[in-house]
């Protein structure tokens, strides 16, 4: 069950807060670039004005609803956002939840989303108790596979051109983490 409040999370380099409002032209202007929207699901290109501070602004009853959490991620030293990470479609009632982030391409191949969502699946299977985790990603876009299997996600299956993105059907692959699986892989 979700906390009354949205947590913070720290990592050894990182800060996941909840979103402010203020966030909102930092969340554009690094999701705004075509290479992050070209690999994720749901982020707009261009992203229009305004778009970052109504989504920001829906977080608070998503995760009052126990819905769905999003966490900026930040640098620890500097406060500097750098990305966002969440969980979505919470399913209490089947104890699951999708994973999904996003990193600036000025912080790729840092470790940074690794180091995020090992503090979420912490969180995830912790303070929530959910029992498994899952997550896909663009076949065109390995770097997220690496990721999941960085995690110690297994993968599940392609479902074959099953979203459209700008004209063109792209396949999903499925990657999923059991609780039981998770313990396993603190401190690799």
């Amino acid at each position: 069950m979700l906390e009354p409040r949205q947590p913070t999370l720290f990592t050894d380099r990182l800060v996941l807060r909840p979103l402010v409002e203020s966030d909102g032209p930092r969340v554009r202007e690094l999701a705004g670039d075509e290479a992050i929207a070209r690999n994720t699901l749901d982020i707009p290109h261009p992203y229009p004005e305004g778009v970052a501070e109504q989504w920001i602004a829906g977080q608070p009853a998503l995760f009052r609803q126990g819905k769905e959490i999003v966490f900026a991620i930040t640098l620890r030293e500097s406060g500097e956002l750098v990305g966002a990470i969440g969980l979505s479609s919470i399913s209490p009632r089947h104890s699951r939840s999708d994973i999904g982030w996003w990193v600036g391409r000025d912080y790729w191949n840092r470790g940074y989303c690794t180091e995020a969502a090992r503090a979420l699946l912490d969180y995830a299977f912790g303070t929530l108790g959910l029992n498994r985790v899952y997550s896909s990603h663009y076949a065109r876009n390995p770097a997220s596979g690496r990721v999941m299997q960085k995690l110690g996600m297994k993968p599940e299956g392609v479902k074959r051109r099953h979203v459209e993105r700008w004209g063109e059907f792209n396949d999903l692959v499925l990657y999923g983490i059991l609780r039981d699986e998770w313990p396993a892989r603190q401190g690799a």
